[in-house]
């Protein structure tokens, strides 16, 4: 008996010898893994970043976690982020590929695709043709603010009263970026629009969460019903209705005279048969995939957070009317360049998308080849976090890091400055690639609805909560928001 136990302990520690997780030579520190698990139970799976910040706080800007046995590099702070992303971008423009995201998404498209030609390419295109169909121009300021016409319908049927904004600016950034990829719009009651907008909050969510990271972590287990099954089936439902919408093109497409981004990546697909592209059907699925969501959850999460804080500090929502009916004064509606004569309004915004953190953690990057930071040594392969929330809010950084005040934005005699660390889309080759899109959008959306109505908190909404909800893209939690009329305040 006295044998088998020691027999069991001797295999035991032989096991844990073969097993336990070795840091590569002059690795960034950390905390010390454990066999299979790494360091994710020292993680909340809810919300990490408090962990991460304490993590830093021992360890410093750089450190080191294991995902599993993968070792991951969590960057924080401006000075390393920017080295990392911008001195060194080549260096750091990799992307994971054991993820399930990255299986959900093939390594195609291009915010998850890999650093190479295909990347280079498929970027450029959409990058052109984005302006082609009038990003940047006055004909996109029409194509927005003909949607914004629709928020203020669906805000004045509430307007004395409160409603649930959380479909409502979800809803308008799709419709924006559907008009550019797909040449449609929905309505606000479309069942198809309002199931893919579901289906995208979930996956942002979930393909984040803890069952994702049994995903990556324990492969074995990925043939079983489990969980995360889930999240395949849901994303495999928005690619089949991105197939639909495909086909539909398909048939009534003529050649040569391009409706939107759709059409004119078929007409690449022409021009480039003969030629060895990766310009396919498979790639342009992801790809309409990515600019569907990218251009969706992040700006309209930004937009609940804007009326949330408006809400909030009427003495901010005063000042940006001001500025909005000075400029404007008898005008239709606003442009884009307008932001110029609007310091304050365009301090608000910053500072919204600040305080929003949209996306907490960037989209994760690996190394394309041995490298240095600092004074550690990154190998080949490496995946590396980008902590942009530690950026966001980094004391020395912002005159107010963990409060809401558009001052962070303005200088000694008002005007608008944007500091360094103003990064909510990321730095270097992979920065992202809608945020000239989401910038407008941002701006022409809330001045018109701020010239339009003043927003409350209304006497059913409890509390106010700021707490963010955690994922792959960070949202507020429900709330409720009041309306009301500025013509019928004026009356």
């Amino acid at each position: 008996m006295l044998g088998s136990i020691v027999l069991l302990c001797f295999f035991s520690l032989l096991l844990f010898f073969f097993t336990r997780v070795r840091r590569p030579k002059n690795f960034p520190p950390g905390p010390r893994p454990l066999p299979i698990l790494g360091n994710l139970l020292q993680l909340d799976p809810v919300n990490p970043l408090k962990d991460l910040e304490r993590l830093k706080r021992r360890y410093g800007n750089v450190f080191s976690l294991y995902i599993g046995s993968r070792p991951a590099v969590v960057l924080n702070g401006l000075e390393v982020v920017r080295e990392a992303l911008v001195t060194h971008a080549e260096e750091y423009a990799g992307r994971p590929t054991h993820l399930l995201i990255s299986h959900l998404f093939e390594s195609k498209g291009i915010v998850l695709a890999n650093y190479g030609s295909s990347w280079r390419d498929h970027r450029r295109f959409a990058l052109t043709t984005l302006r082609k169909f009038g990003l940047g121009k006055r004909s996109m300021e029409e194509r927005i603010l003909e949607e914004v016409s629709h928020i203020c319908t669906e805000l004045e049927s509430s307007a004395g009263g409160s409603m649930d904004p959380q479909h409502l600016f979800h809803l308008t950034a799709s419709n924006i970026i559907c008009s550019l990829i797909f040449g449609e719009r929905f309505e606000y009651d479309d069942p198809v629009i309002l199931t893919l907008i579901q289906r995208l909050e979930e996956l942002t969510k979930e393909a984040f969460g803890p069952w994702a990271m049994l995903y990556e972590i324990i492969p074995v287990l990925r043939p079983f019903p489990l969980p995360f099954r889930n999240i395949l089936h849901k994303f495999n439902q928005m690619k089949e209705h991105i197939k639909k919408i495909v086909t539909k093109h398909k048939s009534s497409r003529v050649v040569g005279e391009p409706r939107d981004l759709l059409d004119c990546y078929l007409d690449q697909i022409d021009k480039t048969a003969n030629g060895g592209s990766t310009f396919n059907d498979t790639h342009m699925v992801f790809l309409l995939l990515d600019l569907f969501m990218a251009g969706t959850d992040t700006t309209s999460n930004t937009l609940r957070s804007a009326v949330l804080h408006l809400m909030t500090n009427q003495h901010v929502q005063d000042r940006c009317y001001r500025e909005i009916t000075n400029i404007l004064e008898g005008r239709a509606d606003a442009s884009f360049e307008d932001r110029h004569a609007m310091p304050y309004v365009q301090a608000m915004i910053h500072e919204v998308q600040r305080m929003s953190d949209t996306v907490p953690l960037g989209v994760f990057h690996t190394t394309c080849s041995d490298t240095q930071l600092h004074s550690y040594q990154l190998p080949q392969g490496t995946m590396v976090i980008p902590n942009l929330s530690s950026v966001l809010h980094e004391e020395g950084q912002w005159k107010f890091p963990h409060e809401f005040n558009p001052e962070n934005f303005l200088n000694e005699v008002g005007e608008f400055v944007k500091p360094e660390a103003f990064l909510p889309f990321s730095a270097g080759s992979r920065v992202c690639l809608g945020e000239g899109l989401a910038r407008m959008e941002l701006f022409l959306v809330l001045v018109t609805l701020l010239r339009r109505f003043r927003f409350v908190w209304p006497e059913d909404g409890g509390v106010p909560d700021f707490s963010l909800i955690f994922g792959g893209t960070q949202s507020q939690k429900p709330f409720r928001l009041g309306v009301h009329l500025r013509s019928s305040e004026r009356g």
